[in-house]
């Protein structure tokens, strides 16, 4: 007959792969977490006064950033934390190994489980939307159409052939092949159908050309037509950054090569002729076609009395899709979703003065395919919870019937 093991005898210790889950689905690590992304949140709305938005998000919850280091006041704070996005990341696993693991086949628990998978939904969604969502704007003054957003944030290089006076053949370098392209990284461009390519170099995400002078450009530095580029704080708002880079110009024909800049602060394109065609090359924010045209037919915006503090904007539209029109009215609060994209009223502006000037409306455009998602995790939680309170009482209900049964 085996006896039972003594009192004090020390538990058998559990596999590493038994262990190594047990802590990943605890309670321990999930509260570690939500105080970790408590203090992120805290951290990120202090630091976001001095740096702004969007330098703050990228810094702190963005995919790349697996560790940072906190400022407050341009100061470092020596206090090395995760980045947000792993945190969250993370926090997912806990909670959906601990649903798994720690499930009971217990009715009065099922509003628990059923706000768990909540929460969970609404962690994916801020996943899908860092990954997939776009974000540009559209100013259209009244009277006028526009089918084109323009991004916030990434920059394009795009080349053009000029015929009959206008663009014909247009090829967009994306933002993804400039941006890491800073120190001496190069990388040379092919584009289709053109008799060039484009080697591309010296990113800088803020930067002003600037004249060279009597003098020569200062060492490592590249100048072109007497013109340098020279680089510039980052701006507090990141969309009013105006980049630069330097464009090396391989003809297909062996001819001698051309360096020139390129800036997102310069009024022109750079006009390049070669064997009787036209080309253009400009550095600018990207363009983002839209599957239909807005017409602004009428703004109006109301401020507070005394005060140029907004109260109201209202931009009165009309889309036009395959020759059919539809009346639409954006204003704060009440955006307009149509064709998986949400148009929101973001600001204003005055084009020309007096008696001619025209209104214009600026419009943000997003396009989120999780838009609606954490608007639906917030019902599964709240039905989860109002399951549980039900369920909790209809149990206290009975335990009282059977502790005070009537005669």
């Amino acid at each position: 007959m085996d006896l039972p093991p003594p009192p004090d005898a020390p538990k058998p210790r559990l596999p590493c792969a038994r262990r190594l889950l047990a802590w990943l689905s605890g309670l321990g690590l999930a509260t570690a977490l939500l105080v970790v992304l408590g203090m992120l949140t805290w951290l990120a709305t202090l630091e976001q006064i001095d740096s702004g938005l969007q330098h703050t998000l990228r810094k702190y919850f963005d995919w790349r950033a697996v560790y940072l280091i906190p400022e407050i006041g341009g100061k470092s704070v020596p206090l090395p934390l995760p980045g947000g996005y792993w945190v969250c990341a993370l926090l997912v696993v806990n909670l959906t190994l601990g649903g798994l693991l720690r499930w009971r086949r217990d009715w009065q628990r099922v509003g628990v489980w059923i706000s768990h998978l909540g929460i969970i939904f609404l962690l994916v969604a801020g996943g899908v939307a860092h990954h997939f969502s776009q974000r540009g704007h559209m100013r259209i003054a009244e009277g006028a159409s526009s089918d084109t957003a323009e991004d916030y944030f990434e920059h394009v290089v795009e080349v053009a052939e000029i015929q009959k006076g206008q663009a014909d053949i247009i090829q967009v370098i994306g933002g993804q092949y400039l941006t890491d392209l800073t120190g001496s990284a190069t990388r040379c461009i092919e584009l289709a159908a053109m008799p060039f390519k484009l080697e591309l170099s010296g990113w800088m995400r803020n930067a002003e050309p600037t004249p060279v002078g009597a003098k020569a450009a200062p060492a490592g530095v590249t100048a072109s037509d007497g013109y340098c580029l020279v680089p510039k704080p980052d701006k507090t708002e990141a969309e009013a950054n105006t980049p630069g880079c330097v464009a090396r110009i391989v003809h297909g024909d062996g001819a001698d090569p051309e360096t020139i800049l390129l800036s997102s602060a310069a009024q022109e394109p750079y006009t390049l002729r070669h064997g009787g065609r036209v080309f253009t090359i400009v550095l600018r924010k990207r363009l983002w076609l839209m599957p239909f045209t807005v017409r602004l037919d009428k703004f109006t915006a109301e401020f507070h009395p005394g005060t140029m503090k907004p109260s109201k904007f209202v931009s009165a539209i009309t889309r036009i899709e395959n020759g059919r029109e539809a009346k639409a009215v954006i204003q704060m609060n009440e955006p307009m979703r149509y064709a998986n994209l949400t148009f929101y009223q973001a600001s204003y502006d005055q084009l020309g003065r007096g008696a001619s000037a025209k209104m214009a409306t600026v419009l943000e455009v997003v396009s989120n395919p999780a838009d609606k998602w954490p608007q639906y995790s917030l019902y599964v939680v709240a039905f989860g919870l109002l399951v549980h309170f039900i369920t909790k009482f209809v149990g206290f209900i009975q335990a009282r019937s059977r502790h005070h049964p009537h005669v």
